[in-house]
């Protein structure tokens, strides 16, 4: 049995555009439905979910049959849970509040093998199907796509630095937390923010790496024209509350 492909790591490495979804509800179910649906990666929350490895190993089964590579946000920047994620099957993490290259090479070197990184070595985890993937140990690192997150104006200063890190492939715009430390908090559609995240965008672009966001719906083509490489242009929950209350409101008078 051959290790699968990281499709997600090669589009954006090609630099061909992925269109996600943000998911945030901790069931196999909801991912099943939406993996399905047409999207490229589905992001897989468990830092703002009440989400765990366990859930996450049932959410990982499930996409298997749709059509999106799932990318998962892992809590911290931790070796021991990036390692758990990994094992049970992961190929792309998101990393959180990442704000030097030093914590980017960190987290890097938390999901390579010896002597590349510090992944601590197990035979027979899902990730290798149960040790049935031949050669899975020295194979695996060549799969595995580290998505960092750039989310505090010290992030932004240190953003070519960061980029540069050997094994990252992707920075992520945070724009919830980047607006609240600009002094916007709620307010991302500010003309500051929106300045730092098309100046950022550029920038990462300019490094050879692959920007992403998650934004509404409305601004998802923007995002997109702009040159971000994998935009989320909704949310689960966002989907599941939007048309709950349309049709609740259609039959109330």
């Amino acid at each position: 049995m051959e290790l699968p492909v990281n499709q997600f790591k090669r589009a954006i490495r090609s630099g061909k555009a992925q269109l996600g979804l943000w998911c945030s509800f901790p069931t196999y179910q909801t991912i099943e439905v939406v993996a399905g649906s047409g999207y490229d990666w589905l992001l897989l929350d468990m830092e703002h979910s009440p989400n765990d490895v366990g859930n996450l190993n049932i959410q990982l089964m499930a996409a298997k049959g749709g059509t999106a590579s799932p990318v998962v946000r892992v809590p911290w920047n931790d070796m021991v849970t990036i390692k758990r994620v990994l094992d049970v099957g992961a190929q792309t993490i998101l990393v959180p509040y990442v704000q030097t290259a030093e914590e980017a090479a960190q987290a890097v070197a938390y999901t390579r093998y010896p002597l590349e990184g510090l992944r601590g070595v197990a035979s027979t985890v899902r990730a290798s199907n149960y040790g049935r993937v031949k050669d899975y140990l020295n194979k695996a690192n060549g799969e595995i796509c580290v998505l960092v997150q750039a989310e505090t104006l010290k992030s932004l200063d240190n953003l070519e630095a960061i980029c540069r890190v050997d094994g990252v492939d992707g920075v992520f715009i945070g724009p919830n937390d980047l607006s609240a430390g600009m002094g916007h908090r709620g307010n991302i559609p500010h003309p500051e923010v929106q300045k730092a995240i098309a100046d950022s965008v550029k920038r990462i672009l300019a490094c050879g790496k692959a920007p992403g966001i998650l934004v509404g719906q409305a601004d998802g083509q923007r995002m997109l024209d702009m040159g971000v490489l994998f935009v989320a242009v909704g949310s689960d929950i966002g989907l599941l509350r939007a048309s709950s209350e349309a049709l609740a409101a259609q039959f109330r008078r």
